[in-house]
């Protein structure tokens, strides 16, 4: 539901890995933006209204992805999608951070655009730092690259999680993707990625920024 930049993108990128799509919007000028290669269904209607979602086959989806730009409507689509037609994987865009939360405690999958945005924008303002690369929609848990002294190289992993709050989530090594286990040591060059409560987080830069032992 919802063909602005995000819906028009989103429907282009599961055509192109072989899905077939329904794209909902109110504003049939929308649908412009799917361009002459999209062969999946356009309707013109309102996403959390029945009829509308029944035309595009609702009952058959698999996932619904609610995106336009009204907060309620996407919620209200993305619990009708889930309750009333039990699509299995639904997600609701959220813009008002506060209702992201409280609708994601409620147990529907959220992306709350203006928290992740900022704290994008905030990392790369202040490249010291750790960089952000996840947050989930309460704000309270990230995912995050956290830079280390030089003396934590030749060390294992695992003693990062004895000295901070957060748990090692993969390593980036000479590009690739690493998952560490409890026998892996640390080399130079190697990006660390964590996942840490943002109320710790500082704290874990702060430990991190120094030797083992904080000397």
């Amino acid at each position: 539901m919802g063909c602005g930049r995000v819906g028009s993108t989103l429907a282009k990128d599961f055509q192109a890995l072989g899905h077939s799509v329904a794209v909902i919007d109110q504003d049939r000028e929308a649908f412009r933006r799917l361009g002459a290669d999209f062969n999946g269904l356009t309707i013109a209607g309102v996403g959390f209204d029945r009829d509308t979602l029944l035309e595009a086959g609702i009952e058959r989806a698999d996932a619904f992805a609610a995106v336009s730009n009204g907060d309620n409507s996407n919620i209200l689509a993305a619990r009708v999608a889930r309750e009333t037609y039990g699509v299995a994987s639904v997600v609701a865009r959220i813009y008002d951070p506060a209702r992201a939360e409280i609708y994601q405690r409620l147990g529907i999958p959220t992306v709350a655009t203006v928290l992740w945005t900022t704290d994008q924008i905030m990392r790369r303002l202040l490249p010291q730092g750790s960089r952000s690369e996840w947050q989930d929609a309460s704000g309270k848990v990230q995912l995050a690259e956290v830079p280390l002294h030089r003396d934590w190289f030749g060390k294992p992993v695992s003693l990062i999680e004895q000295h901070t709050s957060a748990r090692v989530a993969f390593i980036t090594r000479l590009g690739e993707g690493l998952i560490p286990n409890e026998h892996t040591v640390l080399q130079e060059g190697d990006v660390v990625h964590v996942m840490v409560e943002d109320k710790n987080l500082s704290a874990t830069e702060s430990s991190l920024a120094l030797p083992p032992g904080g000397e």
